[in-house]
This record gives C-alpha cells, structure tokens and sequence, in this order.
C-alpha cells in the first residue's frame, strides 16, 4: 500500500440532500426520515438532510423543515442542509438545525443557472449567509463548485478557487468542500491542483464532493488519498447528479467506496450491508435502479465481501 494512504476516511453521506432533490417522483416524508434513522444506524456520522432552497426549482425539498423535525436524536453525528441565500439559512435556523452547507460556483454561467445569479452576486451573498450562520451559531461548511472544470465555460480560474478558499479560511469555517460538480476532474488533474489547494486551507478540512459522471469517481478518490485528502461526500447507491448540468451522473456511490477503503485496510466505520438496505428500499419505491454498483452484489446469494 502506498505510504500516503490514511488508516481512517470519513465519508459524508448526501443521499437524502443531493440523490433525493435530483428525484422527480416525491419521496414520502416517512420515507426520507426512515432512511436517514437507518443511515444513522449503518454507522455515518454526517449526513445531508435537506437543501433549504425554492421549492419551484427543487420540489422535492418541500417537506425540508419537516425531515428536519424528525431527526433521531444522535449523539455525535452532524446533521446539515444546504443553503443558498440568508433566507435558506434562516429557513435551516428555524427548522433546528446546528449546520449549513454553503456553496457557490465558480463558473459565472452554472452558478446562474443553478442560484440564479451571477459570480459576483453569488460572493456578496455567500458572505451575507456564514455572516448570519456564525451570529447564530451555526457550524457552516463552505463549498465550491465547478472546481475542475465546467461544460459551460471549460477550465475555470484556479486564481479564483484559491481566491474563495483564502477568504473561507479567514471566516474559519468548520470544513472547505471542492465539488467536481460536472464530473470533469481526473486523476492528474486532481494531483496538479490539490497539492496547490491544500496548504491554503490551513488546519480546515478540505473535503471532495465527487461526480462519477464520466466512470472515474472512485479514481479520482484514489488521486485526492495520495494527496492527503481524507473526507469524502457520497450518497447512497450512487443516487444525485445536477439538474442543471446536462448529462451529469450521480456522486460516488457510499457502497462503493466503503468496499473500495475497507478492502485496502482504511478504515471509514461504516456497514455497507446496512446503508445498501437503504439503497434496496428506495430502489424499489421508485422502482428505478440507481448506478451503485456493491449494494446489487449485496443482493446475490452466496456473494462473500
């Protein structure tokens, strides 16, 4: 094993956030709030909940505050929504939750697309959102998105990135997030610009949120480890993508990558038996298949990890 592997990962469960909201078919409350209990009791100690966004664009977050009401009570584990003005964080605040996600896109046209405003208003009001979010208390986690490319625009301004990760640095945020939001990333890519990225965070957790749009999630994850990266979002049977990047697959599935670190000895306390019984039941709910590939071999009889 490469000496630059970690004994312990942690990996950030976005299922009920990112894989849910991408679902154009309602998922019941008692649904949502059932998986995430389970989810809990497969061993993830963070997990996105709800996005606290319009309802006309993201319908499936109309019942956000509701998710939020019933949560377990769950000693150690961090639960968080996503964000996208003040009044989201308001919205969070209200719903009781102690965790908000902000993030913004470095690509002028996703980030219109997606928020509805251009780069520069997006800075104005991230600022405005971890301004209202630490006056309250609140334990924020700030992201980037299109941090390694976009289909709109291509190569983004790494001057930028470093940009933003200075000033969330300065705003001691809990965690910094790089979104591979267009699933552009690759593993050389990764190792040309993390080792740029990382010292800028300080003693901040950089996290990576990655997109297997293009098959090379779990590479990339290998890459980001070599690197000194050690937190990880993914969802639940590879659920989630972008509605507003055409063509874009879900995040690494969590089934996935447990097997991937467990079978090289890193450590990441998760069941992968419990978080693919989550899988198995919204599969079959929705009655589609999601692109995770480790919670189907759970199904076959006989099959040995």
């Amino acid at each position: 094993m490469t000496a630059n592997f970690p004994k312990e990962v942690t990996l950030i469960e976005v299922g009920p956030r990112d894989g849910f909201q991408f679902e154009k078919q309602f998922i019941p409350t008692e649904l949502k709030s059932e998986i995430i209990c389970s989810l809990v009791d497969a061993g993830l100690k963070h997990i996105q909940v709800a996005s606290f966004v319009n309802l006309s664009r993201v319908p499936q977050m109309a019942d956000a505050e509701e998710v939020v009401s019933r949560l377990p009570e769950s000693q150690g584990v961090i639960f968080s929504g996503l964000v996208l003005n003040t009044k989201g964080v308001q919205r969070a605040l209200r719903a009781g939750l102690k965790h908000v996600e902000i993030s913004i896109s470095v690509s002028d046209t996703h980030s219109r697309k997606n928020a509805g405003v251009s780069f520069d208003q997006a800075v104005t009001g991230m600022k405005d959102m971890i301004r209202l979010a630490r006056t309250e208390s609140m334990g924020v986690r700030a992201g980037i998105q299109c941090a390694f490319g976009c289909v709109y625009e291509g190569n983004v301004s790494r001057e930028r990135i470093i940009s933003l990760i200075r000033y969330y640095a300065s705003q001691k945020v809990d965690a910094i997030a790089l979104s591979d939001t267009t699933g552009m990333a690759n593993p050389m890519s990764l190792k040309q610009l993390l080792p740029t990225l990382i010292p800028e965070c300080g003693e901040i957790p950089l996290v990576l949120h990655l997109h297997d749009t293009r098959g090379l999630g779990l590479a990339n994850l290998m890459a980001a480890l070599d690197c000194g990266v050690i937190q990880f979002d993914t969802a639940m049977a590879g659920m989630g993508g972008c509605p507003f990047v055409p063509g874009a697959a879900g995040n690494i599935a969590t089934e996935d990558t447990v097997h991937l670190l467990e079978s090289m000895g890193i450590c990441t306390g998760v069941d992968i038996a419990g978080v693919s019984k989550c899988s198995h039941r919204l599969e079959d709910y929705l009655a589609k298949q999601f692109p995770g590939r480790m919670h189907r071999l759970m199904l076959q009889e006989g099959f040995q990890l």
